[in-house]
């Protein structure tokens, strides 16, 4: 039940102070923050593709309170296609962005949102890559994926994020496996009201397998988001019952969280991307972590006691 507890702190200034204060913090962060600046992530993105590897890159720093910050993210996000297509990196690594980073969430939010997000996309395509557009808490989707289909006009192949816990979520799975469309599927890591959500867990699971099974159905291409071994195997035995090759669909996984199975399922064959996020503005990111696990939890109790 910590969960829902984390995820409440994630929004608290006065828990973003006394978790980036505390003496364990760094090492922790450490393990599922990349780095702070492209530099520092573009030797993960050659390690990865060295082993076989595929990366998403998330610049972290979705709680943004002013028109100038949005276009700071729209800057850094472009930063980093240039930084890929100067190393030839670009067929290895797409981008993840939250529209919240981008201004959905001030006035004029959803035009605005779209007018920075657009760019990026189109900078993307040109070095032979794309975008995924995150999911956020419910009260943002419509917007979110109203901007998805507005980019998918110029850009087919930019992709979206679907939820397993909301009530939602399967009428939107049904919508969007169409042919041409990338969908990723994950459990979801915010803390959602119970007149929208699954509060149990085993109750996202079973929609979860639900969700797979209708995008493998579909024309799409599914990105399967998860780190459970049991979902995994459902995911594998779905798409074969579903005909789909192995080229046909992809699985997700964290940095820093089950690194030996990236590798595994990538010399199996299967296509294998590591969702890598880096900057400075990492508290939302890192909290999300911590309440999705308790043992990401225990790792950082320990950390600040041993450092403290």
């Amino acid at each position: 039940m910590l969960g829902p507890v984390i995820l409440a702190a994630s929004r608290s200034d006065k828990m973003r102070r006394f978790v980036s204060a505390a003496p364990g913090t760094k090492q922790v962060v450490d393990r599922f923050i990349a780095g702070e600046t492209v530099d520092q992530v573009v030797p993960i993105v050659r390690d990865a593709a060295d082993k076989g590897l595929e990366v998403t890159l998330d610049v972290v720093g979705e709680d943004i309170t002013t028109v100038e910050q949005s276009y700071a993210a729209r800057d850094a996000y472009l930063e980093l296609v240039g930084r890929l297509k100067e190393l030839g990196l670009g067929t290895r690594a797409e981008m993840s962005v939250k529209l919240s980073m981008f201004g959905q969430a001030l006035e004029g939010g959803h035009e605005l949102a779209l007018a920075n997000v657009r760019p990026v996309v189109e900078a993307a395509a040109a070095i032979g890559t794309t975008v995924t557009l995150d999911a956020e808490d419910h009260t943002t989707l419509d917007s979110m994926f109203a901007i998805h289909e507005e980019l998918r006009k110029d850009f087919p192949e930019t992709g979206c994020v679907i939820q397993a816990y909301l009530f939602r979520t399967e009428d939107d799975a049904r919508r969007l496996a169409a042919a041409g469309s990338r969908v990723r599927i994950v459990k979801g890591a915010y803390k959602e009201p119970a007149s929208v959500a699954y509060q149990d867990k085993a109750e996202v699971d079973k929609a979860f397998v639900r969700i797979v099974k209708i995008l493998m159905a579909g024309e799409g291409y599914p990105m399967i988001g998860s780190h459970d071994p049991r979902l995994i195997t459902i995911s594998q035995e779905l798409a074969r019952q579903a005909g789909r090759k192995l080229d046909e669909y992809e699985f997700q996984m964290l940095y820093g969280i089950r690194s030996d199975e990236h590798v595994r399922l990538a010399a199996e064959g299967h296509r294998m991307r590591v969702y890598t996020a880096y900057g400075t503005d990492w508290y939302g990111y890192f909290m999300r972590r911590l309440a999705e696990k308790p043992a990401n939890l225990l790792f950082f109790g320990r950390s600040i006691l041993t450092k403290g």
